[in-house]
């Protein structure tokens, strides 16, 4: 089976701060990976899974990488002054994160909404956090105004990526209603209503 993955080829000089299965936490990293993998996926091992397939894309040096069972082929993008938003929307399964305990023994259908962002100004550790959370609230925001009764999917990811502070520890804020925050979360909205629209 021959299924498709989107790469970013950040290069070096670049942070990111991402719930990435491949290369998650906050550190120095050179590219992207969001790759589509069968429903039911097997593997017990995606961190190793993501490695084989970046080493197949000659991708070197640290990476993150993100697993999803959407089409990625169907990856929705917006932009901001420089911020751009890339999702891939599967909402085949989905729900409230603070849902009660449940496990009804069948397996999910396919799903994952995943975010990759990237920034052209350097963010702190705080603010790169912050993003992550500021991606995280327009996502859910999105999803509502696309009439999908869900915060999201279990699986969901996000990686925010950014230059490393060549000098002070970068932009101190990326809250919603800072001036990076801002843009981050319209970009995030746009690209993610897009997509949760072809899906309602």
């Amino acid at each position: 089976m021959n299924l498709h993955h989107l790469v970013w080829r950040l290069g070096s000089g670049w942070r990111v701060c991402s719930s990435a299965v491949l290369g998650g936490g906050i550190g120095p990293r050179d590219w992207i990976l969001n790759a589509q993998v069968p429903g039911g996926y097997p593997r017990m091992d995606p961190d190793r899974h993501l490695a084989e397939i970046a080493a197949a894309e000659h991708l070197t040096g640290p990476g993150a990488g993100l697993m999803t069972a959407a089409d990625v082929t169907a990856y929705t993008v917006a932009a901001e002054d420089g911020v751009t938003a890339t999702a891939t929307c599967g909402l085949g399964v989905r729900g409230w994160a603070a849902a009660p305990g449940e496990h009804t023994g069948t397996p999910p259908r396919p799903g994952t909404v995943n975010i990759v962002v990237t920034l052209p100004v350097p963010l702190s550790d705080a603010a790169l956090v912050n993003a992550v959370a500021t991606a995280t609230e327009a996502k859910v925001q999105a999803l509502l105004g696309a009439g999908l009764d869900c915060s999201g999917t279990p699986t969901d990811s996000v990686c925010v990526a950014a230059p490393a502070p060549e000098a002070g520890p970068g932009e101190p804020f990326a809250g919603p209603r800072s001036r990076w925050g801002a843009r981050l979360a319209r970009a995030v909205h746009a690209a993610v209503l897009e997509g949760a629209l072809r899906q309602s």
